[in-house]
């Protein structure tokens, strides 16, 4: 009968020779579906609790690194000894309660605020797109607009940034029907990098799961940590994941694998 595992014996060699298994899981696309706009939050009792059992045992240490504010993060993720990093990670709560912003809000705030009206004037009275403020970064998402004049938004919008954002502090990030202005660190690999460089122990196994190019960024930082980088995506692409796993689905099902493995 085939063997239907998604984790390999090699990887299962892997992961019970070492000392420490770090996880380090983005939300959106890769725990869960895509909710219908970024500000919705609901609740997946069954991620949680998956989750929490994973978080219990003494050779696991997990890492929620998402796009998402924080605040949104702890409440999606309600567990108290796991670290959660929102903002692509410039804003971190450790799992030991300490809470980390890695760059000064203050300075920051003031270039955003006079971005967003101008990226809510150039939206308005368009259907299908969506302003989302997160507090140290700004997104327009257009993945329900109409396609007729999509890059010309976004292009407007990336000139607006552009103008007004110094390079010093700030970067501008594309993506599908996608563009957002973020703070320099707000960037999932410096982010996992310096979480990496903080929390270490020897012979441990970095594993990095994650959907998009956001993820695809810290792939390479865990590659070189002696990982596991995993892509969740439903068709092959380029990549530097050495795994593919087709959907948050499946991702729940090699979480749980992973979980009988260790127990």
């Amino acid at each position: 009968m085939k063997n239907s595992s998604l984790i390999t014996p090699e990887i299962s060699n892997r992961i019970l020779s070492a000392q420490r298994i770090w996880l380090f899981l983005d939300y959106d696309g890769t725990l869960a579906d895509f909710a219908p706009n970024p500000d919705i939050i609901i609740q997946d009792r069954e991620l949680i609790q998956l989750l929490k059992q994973l978080s219990s045992y003494s050779k696991m240490r997990l890492s929620i690194i998402s796009g998402r504010r924080l605040n949104h993060i702890l409440k999606l993720i309600p567990i108290a000894n796991i670290d959660h990093a929102g903002s692509y990670g410039i804003e971190i709560r450790l799992r030991n309660g300490k809470s980390i912003n890695r760059m000064d809000l203050s300075i920051l705030r003031p270039i955003i605020d006079r971005i967003k009206p101008l990226w809510s004037g150039l939206i308005e009275g368009q259907n299908g797109y969506y302003l989302e403020d997160k507090g140290w970064t700004l997104a327009i998402h257009a993945r329900r607009a109409a396609p007729g004049n999509i890059e010309k938004t976004l292009s407007n919008a990336r000139s607006i940034a552009s103008t007004i954002a110094p390079d010093k502090y700030f970067k501008i990030l594309g993506g599908y029907k996608f563009i957002e202005i973020a703070p320099l660190k707000a960037d999932k690999a410096n982010s996992t990098k310096y979480l990496l460089d903080q929390f270490s122990v020897p012979n441990q196994l970095p594993i990095f799961m994650g959907d998009d190019d956001k993820d695809e960024a810290a792939f390479s930082v865990i590659y070189s940590a002696g990982g596991l980088p995993i892509l969740i995506s439903k068709k092959p692409r380029q990549s530097k994941a050495l795994i593919r796993l087709n959907s948050p689905a499946d991702t729940r099902r090699w979480l749980i694998e992973l979980m009988n493995l260790i127990a």
